[in-house]
């Protein structure tokens, strides 16, 4: 039989298989996260027909060496390569979209085998885990505890949306405005604020300052500080507050301090709590002050917050879950963990737009972006597929012709051995 008629074979057989890469590329021009493959192609062993030949010595004549004498049997596939190029981003809104915009995969785990993706159409299921849209997969990261610190362990992430956020206790106090300092003997100025016990139950904390008299006691407010919702009775304080000539802060309650503790015991409670006031700086003008003008001394802010429901959730370029309660709290809850790999083109298709370790891929180096990975995660975003369908179309051309060119061998060498069969006739 003629060399050429199997060389054609081979031709026809590999170029179908380059036509089923391209083919699948096409489908998948809108699939998620899919990655195009490219086929290349090697020439098949050559059957040595003679082999070459030393030149003579200088003085043996003037005839040189032979050049072996080789035909070529045809060719083969070198490799079907997964091309890890970065697809464009499409804006969907959808917090639980990701996307990642380098190198790296996400991690899911079907609860025996963790898989690989860049395909990040997540979403809650009925447990509140963040899974795979396409199989359920869940979504594996680190999860944070109920301070919002997050731990070390790699597990699954789970969002329950009945998750609250613990009550917080006032512990401080932050006083700002000015005084007036023209203000008569017996000028008043009063603000209030909402503080929490342990409970988070709210107490109306009220602050009322009244001037002395400046004959008297010069550049002194005597401060009134009481609290509602306490154990009866409700506790009053009053201390003095005493500013320098330039209305600069002195001192509170007789000494040279920026702040006065308050304690009273909510009602129902054994325990007393304490409230720190800050009323400044000593020596300074950032909290209180005495000046000339209009009485503008406010309760700037307190610390506490009572108890609050999960209402929704967030999602950084780091990767990590944040959740803002009803109380205007906002904690981490989790972070997802990213897959790099030495050779991400070693990876075994596993479907659903997932892969898996293989032997020539390397094993997966677990970490976060910004920490121990260069990727960015993007929410709200899909990764779309890097398919190019100009250089697809044109793969499909050279394919078709290289695929018709070795039919034509076939063809030919079938008229050829024709030719040789009618030799007896």
């Amino acid at each position: 039989m003629m060399r050429s008629l199997f060389a054609g074979v081979s031709g026809l057989r590999n170029h179908q298989v380059r036509m089923d890469v391209i083919g699948n590329n096409i489908a998948n021009v809108n699939t998620v996260g899919y990655k195009a493959s490219r086929v290349t192609f090697e020439e098949a062993f050559a059957q040595l027909v003679q082999g070459a030949s030393r030149p003579p010595g200088r003085d043996a004549g003037v005839s040189g060496g032979t050049n072996p004498i080789q035909v070529g049997l045809g060719m083969n596939i070198s490799s079907i390569d997964l091309l890890f190029t970065q697809g464009n981003l499409e804006t969907t809104g959808v917090t639980t979209d990701l996307a990642i915009q380098g190198n790296s995969f996400f991690v899911v785990s079907d609860g025996t085998q963790r898989y690989y993706t860049r395909s990040g159409n997540f979403q809650l299921d009925a447990n509140g885990r963040l899974v795979a849209a396409t199989n359920g997969y869940v979504v594996q990261g680190r999860m944070a505890d109920a301070l919002g610190n997050l731990t070390d362990e790699i597990t699954d992430i789970i969002l329950p949306f009945g998750k609250k956020s613990p009550p917080r206790q006032t512990e401080t106090v932050i006083l700002g405005g000015n005084l007036n300092g023209e203000a008569p003997a017996g000028a008043t100025r009063e603000t209030t604020i909402t503080v929490y016990d342990a409970q988070g139950a709210k107490h109306e904390l009220t602050v009322r300052f009244t001037k002395r008299d400046p004959a008297v006691d010069p550049n002194t407010w005597d401060a009134e500080i009481s609290i509602s919702g306490a154990a009866a009775p409700d506790p009053t304080v009053t201390i003095p507050v005493r500013f320098n000539p330039d209305g600069t802060l002195a001192a509170v309650n007789g000494v040279a301090s920026d702040s006065y503790t308050f304690t009273f015991t909510p009602a129902g409670f054994t325990t007393a709590q304490d409230i720190t006031l800050d009323f400044g700086t000593i020596g300074g003008i950032d909290g209180l002050s005495q000046a000339a003008g209009a009485s503008t001394v406010v309760i700037r802010e307190q610390d506490g917050y009572p108890m609050g429901d999960l209402q929704n959730i967030g999602i950084d370029p780091s990767g990590t879950i944040s959740g803002s309660f009803t109380n205007g709290v906002t904690l981490v809850l989790a972070q997802i963990v990213l897959a790099d790999f030495n050779n991400p083109s070693g990876l075994l298709r596993s479907g659903d737009n997932m892969y898996s370790v293989s032997a020539n891929s390397g094993s997966a180096v677990l970490g976060f972006a910004g920490e121990g990975s260069q990727s960015v995660v993007t929410s709200g975003a899909l990764e779309m597929s890097n398919v190019d369908l100009a250089q697809e179309f044109t793969s499909m051309i050279t394919a078709q012709r290289g695929y018709q060119s070795n039919a034509r061998v076939i063809s030919t060498s079938d008229e050829m051995l024709q030719e040789v069969v009618n030799l007896k006739r």
